[in-house]
C-alpha cells in the first residue's frame, strides 16, 4: 500500500515538475529586471571595472520589489524602503567577513530580524529573499576594510539607478495599472500573531546561521550558494511545497549548472558574460510564476555567472560547477530541514503557548514587587 502511495506521489510530482502555470504577471516586469541589472553591469565593462558593475546589477534586482496597482508615490516609498534593505544587507555581510564564525553568527542574527519585518509589514514575495541573498553573498567576499565604503558606494548606485527606473516606468507605463483607491502598505499585524512571527524569524535564522555556518567549517570556497538554498526551499508556504520546492530546486540545480557549464565553456568574454547574465535575468523573470524548476535552471545560471564572472576560477568551469553543486545540494538538505520545524504547528504553538505563560508570569511577578515597593 505504501510502495503504491510512493509511486504514485512520484508519477504526480514528474508530471507537474515541468509543468506551465497561467500567470497574469506583466510582461514589463522581466524587461525592467532585465534593464536594471545589465545597464550597470554594461557601464562595468565599458569602464573596464567588471567587479563594479557585478556589484551594481546585484543591487539593480531591487527593481523585483515594485509593487504593481498601487500609486506612484506608494511605489517609491517601498523602492527606497527595500533599496535601504540592499544596502544594510551588503553592509552587514562585509563587515563581518573578517572572522569566519563571528559572520554567520552576524548573518544568522540579521536574517531573523530581515525576516520578521518582512512577515510584520506583510511584504509580497520575494520577501526577505532577496535581502538574504546579498547579505550571504557579501558575506563570503574578501575582507578589506579600506575598500568597503567603495564597495557600498557601487551598491548604492546600483539601487539609485533601480528606483531611477522603476520612477520612469511608473509615470510612462505604470500609471495604466494604478489603483483608483489608496492601498495601505503597512497594515497592522494582530497580537496573537507577532509572537508566531518572531518565532517563524527565529527558526529562518537559525538555519540560515547553521548553513553558513556548514559551508564555513567544511572549508569550502565561497559557500554562499548554501544559505541561499536553503533560504530559497524555506520560502515555501507549507510543509508539502517546501519538499517541493526542495526536489525542484535539485532538479533544477542539475540542468542548471550543465547550462552553466556549456554557457562558460562558449567564451570567457567578460562582454560575453554581461549579454548572458541580461538574458538569463529575463528568461527567470518570465518563469519564476509559471514554474519554479524551470526558473531554477536560469537561477543557478545566472547567480553563479553573478558570484563568479570576475573569478579567475570561471576558467575552469568543471571545478566551479561541481563546487556549487555540492554547495546547492547541502543548503537543499538544510532547507528541507528547516521548513520541517518552521511548518510544524505543534511546536510552534506548544512554543508560543510557554513564551506567552513566562511573559505572564514575569508580568506578575513585575506587579507584586511593584505593590510590595510601595507598601
Amino acid at each position: 500500500m505504501k510502495d503504491n502511495f510512493f509511486v504514485t506521489l512520484v508519477r504526480q510530482e514528474s508530471k507537474t515538475l515541468f509543468k506551465l502555470k497561467h500567470s497574469e504577471r506583466l510582461w514589463h516586469i522581466p524587461l525592467m529586471a532585465m534593464l536594471a541589472t545589465g545597464i550597470p553591469l554594461l557601464t562595468g565593462w565599458y569602464f573596464d571595472n567588471l567587479q563594479a558593475g557585478l556589484l551594481a546589477c546585484l543591487a539593480g534586482l531591487v527593481i523585483l520589489y515594485l509593487p504593481s496597482n498601487i500609486p506612484t508615490p506608494q511605489r517609491m516609498v517601498t523602492m527606497l524602503v527595500c533599496s535601504f534593505g540592499f544596502m544594510l544587507s551588503f553592509a552587514v555581510g562585509i563587515t563581518f567577513s573578517f572572522n569566519l564564525y563571528l559572520s554567520a553568527v552576524a548573518f544568522g542574527i540579521f536574517t531573523t530580524a530581515v525576516h520578521w519585518l518582512t512577515l510584520y509589514f506583510n511584504t509580497r514575495p520575494p520577501g526577505s529573499f532577496f535581502f538574504i541573498m546579498v547579505a550571504s553573498m557579501s558575506s563570503n567576499m574578501p575582507f578589506e576594510l579600506a575598500t568597503i565604503p567603495t564597495r557600498l558606494g557601487y551598491v548604492v548606485m546600483g539601487t539609485m539607478f533601480a528606483c531611477t527606473l522603476a520612477l520612469i516606468y511608473s509615470i510612462i507605463v505604470g500609471k495604466k495599472y494604478n489603483s483608483t483607491k489608496r492601498i495601505q502598505l503597512i497594515k497592522p499585524v494582530p497580537i496573537k500573531e507577532q509572537l508566531d512571527y518572531l518565532i517563524r524569524a527565529i527558526i529562518v535564522g537559525s538555519f540560515m546561521f547553521i548553513a553558513l555556518m556548514v559551508g564555513n567549517l567544511l572549508k569550502f570556497d565561497n559557500p554562499y550558494w548554501i544559505p541561499i538554498s536553503c533560504a530559497a526551499i524555506m520560502q515555501g508556504i507549507s510543509l508539502y511545497h517546501v519538499w517541493q520546492r526542495a526536489l525542484q530546486r535539485i532538479t533544477g540545480t542539475f540542468i542548471g549548472l550543465a547550462l552553466c557549464w556549456i554557457l562558460i565553456s562558449i567564451s570567457d568574454s567578460p562582454l560575453y558574460f554581461c549579454i548572458c547574465i541580461m538574458f538569463l535575468q529575463f528568461v527567470i523573470e518570465m518563469f519564476i510564476s509559471r514554474n519554479y524548476a524551470v526558473a531554477v535552471i536560469f537561477i543557478t545560471a545566472l547567480t553563479v555567472l553573478l558570484a563568479e564572472a570576475a573569478n579567475p576560477i570561471i576558467t575552469t568551469p568543471n571545478i566551479l560547477i561541481k563546487t556549487r553543486f555540492i554547495d546547492i545540494v547541502i543548503g537543499s538538505l538544510i532547507g528541507g530541514v528547516g521548513g520541517w520545524f518552521l511548518h510544524h504547528e505543534y511546536l510552534r504553538n506548544q512554543t508560543r503557548d510557554r513564551l506567552r505563560t513566562t511573559r505572564l508570569q514575569l508580568l506578575k511577578q513585575s506587579r507584586k514587587k511593584r505593590i510590595k515597593q510601595t507598601k
